[in-house]
């Protein structure tokens, strides 16, 4: 049985203090995991560097939460700052690289942290410091490993910070399928009124209020393979919100646990269908009982491995 590969460290945890953001499911889901007995082999990544951040970065900002001034730069992304978050950031983003490599190598991995898809260049937003997965791109990248990439983004915001970063990385392509629009370091529920306009390299589609797990996997396949044939990419990076769910605060869609394991089932076994190496990461959930956000992302480890290692559930 090959197991999967997942990065995770207890270094990915800082207190940030009584936050909506529940950064302590990080390790929650990796114990769930270990629990659920699932063919995962936990590794611990390599810190990312100056060099690494400062690709998609700029300097002034990577100074800024490193040293934590000036204040209102280093908690552009509404975490209070601390030299402890600084550091935690530095290991979320090193997991991001160390499972998009890993993905390359048995097919499929994934990162216990966020992609953290609001991040611009200059600037954090949303709870999202730097841009784990344009970070991780560009380092492969530079390393030859890879030439092009794809980034479904399936959390209940907009990506807006990578398909900002994109603007000029004609070599990554994103769909981003999102019930919320983000701008400003905004959310706005009603997409039916703000949502932006598609780019060459990123599409948007809008997922109206009320929307049910029929009508959210329909629109998953009718654009994932329209995208995937144009971006022609090496690789898959999977932003697998935990958000859309119908009990989560800032959900207008009415998807259930069942309804969001199908999509993840969906999109890896598009990906495996295609001979694609795809990475996932864990991505939004803000219901105040965080273990319906652990048993959310639990389901996509679980669909992982159901497409991946099936000898697993016939075992």
């Amino acid at each position: 049985m090959n197991p999967i590969p997942v990065s995770h460290s207890p270094r990915y945890y800082a207190d940030i203090g009584q936050h909506v953001m529940p950064i302590r499911k990080f390790d929650l889901v990796a114990q769930a995991i270990r629990d659920a007995g699932l063919p995962v082999t936990f590794a611990e990544p390599a810190r990312v560097s100056d060099e690494d951040l400062l690709r998609v970065h700029s300097a002034e900002y990577v100074r800024a939460v490193d040293t934590g001034e000036p204040r209102a730069l280093a908690e552009s992304q509404k975490f209070p700052w601390s030299a402890a978050l600084a550091e935690a950031v530095r290991w979320t983003n090193g997991g991001n690289i160390a499972a998009l490599r890993a993905a390359l190598q048995r097919g499929v991995a994934g990162n216990l942290a966020s992609g953290f898809h609001h991040s611009h260049r200059t600037r954090g937003e949303g709870y999202c410091t730097f841009n784990g997965l344009v970070v991780a791109v560009e380092r492969l990248r530079a390393e030859g490993l890879i030439q092009r990439a794809f980034v479904l983004d399936m959390d209940l915001h907009y990506g807006n910070g990578t398909a900002f970063l994109l603007a000029d990385r004609p070599y990554v392509h994103q769909l981003s399928i999102y019930g919320n629009w983000y701008d400003q370091n905004l959310a706005h529920r009603d997409v039916s009124l703000r949502r932006t306009p598609d780019t060459e390299n990123a599409r948007s589609v809008a997922v109206p209020a009320g929307a049910d797990g029929t009508l959210y996997l329909e629109l998953l396949a009718a654009h994932l393979d329209t995208c995937l044939d144009r971006a022609r990419p090496d690789v898959l990076l999977y932003q697998a919100g935990a958000d859309p769910f119908r009990e989560d605060p800032y959900s207008p869609l009415n998807l259930d646990h069942a309804d969001l394991a199908a999509r993840d089932r969906y999109v890896f076994e598009a990906a495996r269908r295609r001979g694609l190496p795809v990475m996932w990461v864990l991505a939004g959930g803000y219901t105040p009982d965080v273990a319906q956000v652990v048993r959310v992302h639990l389901n996509t480890c679980i669909e992982a491995t159901r497409v991946f290692v099936p000898e697993f559930f016939s075992a």
